[in-house]
């Protein structure tokens, strides 16, 4: 196994998530525990000004940071565990938290999201009416909004998991590219293997992989990329990786147009995204969204407001808002 040095998660006595940043060999203690006893916290009179309050934060820390990709990958990595044939919650995974917890967090498909949890930790820390849950879906709708996209119109009040028993197994996450574990071979059956059992449609499918058009592979995460490209190789943020689109932090269509050129040697495709263009039941939606940017808007905004709702257990019941 290739030596790599990343954000891990270990176990605490409490169980407690601990995170911290260490070579999975040498196991360095420099560690951050996940938990909301750390700093003081700011209580509002409801709970609907604290998700208020904990959004301008949310806000102001992407435009700081430039972390929009892996804001949204965060959310989408705890949604996106769901199993719409289990119907006991947490068992049927979804957007309820868990990604914070080892062993979660060190499965494979999310190396390096130790680091948005991280981000995350202090806002977690001074609004204890947030669930992280909420948290990690407000991010992802705010880092997408800044970025250009629509806004998407969440909804607030989902349920944590608890502990580290409450994890999602590993497994139900799409992969890059093969060999994939469903005894497929097709990228495009993968991905509808995936998808379909969160109850997604070719439509919704195709709609979703547009997110790519923020954000980057990184070689020593997945595999797959170059350790640099002159896209990527002066930031912003932490340099390097390779983008599947030239204007990596900017949310539009691109992502289409550039998968169906293929013609970058700078910017990714994974079999994944060249399956859209490929496969007769994706290829219909990967044009109309190459061709129409208003059309990909559209149809993004449900399919993630969708995912943003898997399997969650409401806190009472779902806090809206008008903008």
């Amino acid at each position: 196994m290739q030596l790599q040095t990343t954000h891990v998660v270990t176990r605490s006595t409490s169980s407690t998530p601990v995170i911290g940043t260490r070579s999975i060999r040498t196991l360095r203690r420099r560690q951050l525990v996940v938990s909301r006893a750390t700093t003081q916290t700011v209580r509002r009179t409801t709970k609907k000004e604290a998700i208020k309050d904990a959004r301008d934060e949310v806000r102001e820390l992407i435009k700081g940071r430039h972390c929009n990709p892996i804001l949204v990958r965060v959310a989408w990595h705890d949604s996106g565990t769901y199993d719409k044939n289990i119907s006991e919650f947490p068992q049927r995974g979804g957007a309820n938290g868990s990604v914070r917890f080892y062993p979660e967090i060190t499965h494979a498909a999310n190396a390096g999201l130790p680091v948005a949890v991280e981000l995350l930790k202090d806002i977690a820390d001074k609004y204890d009416g947030v669930s992280y849950a909420d948290l990690f879906q407000m991010a992802s709708a705010q880092a997408i909004e800044l970025a250009g996209g629509p806004h998407i119109p969440l909804r607030y009040g989902r349920t944590d998991t608890c502990t580290e028993e409450e994890v999602a197994p590993e497994g139900r996450l799409p992969a890059g590219a093969g060999p994939f574990s469903e005894g497929v071979t097709m990228p495009g059956d993968h991905l509808r293997k995936v998808f379909y059992r969160m109850g997604f449609n070719d439509q919704e499918i195709v709609a979703l992989s547009g997110a790519h058009t923020l954000g980057r592979v990184k070689k020593d995460r997945s595999g797959f990329g170059k350790e640099s490209t002159k896209y990527t190789e002066n930031g912003p943020g932490t340099p390097g990786g390779t983008s599947w689109t030239i204007e990596w932090l900017k949310f539009d269509n691109s992502y289409f147009k550039d998968v169906k050129k293929h013609d970058d040697p700078d910017l990714v495709v994974l079999a994944t995204d060249e399956c859209l263009f490929a496969d007769e039941g994706f290829r219909p939606y990967a044009e109309k969204y190459a061709e129409s940017q208003d059309a990909f808007f559209e149809d993004y905004t449900k399919a993630h407001l969708k995912l943003s709702e898997l399997g969650v257990k409401w806190d009472p019941e779902p806090i809206e808002f008008d903008t």
